[in-house]
């Protein structure tokens, strides 16, 4: 029996984010598909205060909310690179801005989805640049001129926001503008590539099809269930 386990759904941003984490430290974990609708028996179990992907367990011990596992698998597999700085500072500054990320831009992605009127999606659209462009400083403040918000290094901030890229390529396809734009946000451009291309995580970003395919079955006129 694996010793670790990984309760999720691949559409999911925030099971992403603990797929990035496992695979940069080149960890190997059971993927347990929660299918769409249905709550298993062992997701209730396992969290049952929320009830919600994702869900890692190790060692028959279970780990809720993405950005927590994130820190979790940090503390425990100390040989791989890190994941959070090493400097009390730039660690509370990551953490500041992945609660940043989920408290002002999920919301926001999940309303453009459902937006009907256009002056909706305009107002949305125009709160979702705002947020862009204070991204945009965030990256250019914690990177330090790398090539990551970590730095060399894939880190806990480029996990937060990473796991939102495969549905913003679904909300540029939907709405027909680009939300990471060269003029707006050049260097979050230049992140969102190197990013996606990184050797571990290249293969657990969802590719906009398979997501605009699974949004098209379960709930085009609604948004994803935050998990």
């Amino acid at each position: 029996m694996a010793s670790l386990k990984l309760i999720g759904a691949r559409p999911s941003p925030y099971v992403n984010r603990v797929q990035f984490a496992l695979n940069l430290k080149s960890l190997d974990y059971e993927f347990l598909v929660e299918k769409f609708g249905t709550k298993s028996e062992l997701l209730l179990k396992s969290n049952p205060v929320h009830k919600k992907i994702p869900v890692l367990i190790h060692d028959d011990k279970p780990i809720c909310e993405s950005l927590i596992i994130v820190e979790y698998i940090d503390e425990i597999w100390t040989s791989g690179p890190p994941l959070l700085p090493s400097d009390p500072y730039d660690r509370a500054l990551a953490r500041f801005w992945a609660a940043y990320i989920d408290d002002k831009w999920a919301p926001l992605l999940r309303e453009l989805r459902t937006a009907q009127e256009e002056e909706e999606k305009k107002r949305v659209l125009d709160q979702m640049f705002q947020v862009l462009i204070q991204l945009e400083g965030a990256y250019r403040q914690c990177s330090k001129g790398k090539a990551f918000f970590g730095g060399d290094n894939v880190g806990y901030l480029d996990i937060a926001l990473g796991g939102f890229l495969g549905w913003m390529k679904v909300a540029e396809k939907l709405i027909g503008v680009r939300l990471l734009d060269e003029a707006k946000t050049p260097a979050l451009v230049g992140w969102a590539e190197r990013f996606c291309s990184h050797d571990a995580l290249k293969d657990a970003v969802p590719t906009a099809e398979e997501l605009l395919e699974f949004a098209q079955k379960h709930f085009m006129a609604k948004p994803p269930t935050p998990n």
